[in-house]
């Protein structure tokens, strides 16, 4: 997939565009699911960032007896110990991603001024392409989540002569989520820090889904990347 692939919706907090955020839904959504997010982020009023929202391609998902929905990749299983990861398709939605990243570059904003970000699935993508990608971003934001393929994600890192692993990780999840269990994040969690990340960690009383004292904790670390 490119760029022109994906359909977006974009928002800009103000001109001109110094910061862009890649902003990733998770499966069954669509761009529009974390729209309403961004009058709570509470973008500094000086500060152009651009929000861009992609849809995921309409696909088969095996875990919904084959019913076509918005989808980053293919799910067999929500058991993660035995299921097989579609890494055909997860690279593929990281490769549009990475297109996305140098449609921004070509709009002048640096590569340095780009946060990926996601929930669930969305969240997935985010985490597989910030440690991928042939540009190395300013952070991720990972929502509900978990990191797919890791072993094939710190494989192509160390092809990056960039730090990769000094990447600043907003990883967040919920207590009682019944869709990514707790106890897979953590182990994304700890892989990551076993790789050197900067992972700030925390974990809110909710399921599947987001709670509005975690968006605070949210605008609170988009400034701190803002900032730099």
């Amino acid at each position: 997939m490119s760029a022109a692939d994906l359909e977006c919706i974009e928002l800009e907090t103000t001109t001109p565009v110094t910061h862009s955020v890649i902003w990733l839904h998770g499966l069954g959504a669509s761009g529009d699911d974390f729209v309403p997010v961004v009058p709570e982020l509470d973008v500094p009023e000086n500060l152009g960032v651009r929000f861009i929202f992609p849809h995921a391609p309409v696909r088969p998902i095996t875990i919904n007896n084959g019913m076509a929905m918005r989808g980053w990749y293919d799910i067999t299983s929500l058991n993660f110990d035995e299921r097989e990861q579609d890494l055909a398709g997860t690279q593929a939605s990281a490769d549009a991603v990475d297109a996305l990243i140098e449609q921004e570059i070509s709009r002048g904003v640096p590569a340095a001024n780009i946060v990926l970000a996601g929930f669930s699935q969305g969240g997935a993508i985010a985490l597989f392409a910030g440690l991928t990608s042939k540009h190395r971003v300013a952070g991720i934001l990972a929502l509900s989540t978990y990191l797919p393929l890791g072993d094939t994600a710190f494989e192509a890192m160390t092809k990056h002569s960039d730090d990769r692993n000094t990447l600043p990780i907003f990883f967040a999840h919920g207590s009682h989520d019944e869709v990514i269990l707790l106890k897979y994040a953590k182990e994304s969690r700890d892989a990551l820090l076993g790789k050197g990340f900067d992972v700030n960690w925390s974990t809110w009383p909710m399921a599947h889904s987001v709670m509005p004292e975690e968006i605070v904790a949210m605008s609170v670390w988009f400034k701190t990347q803002w900032r730099k």
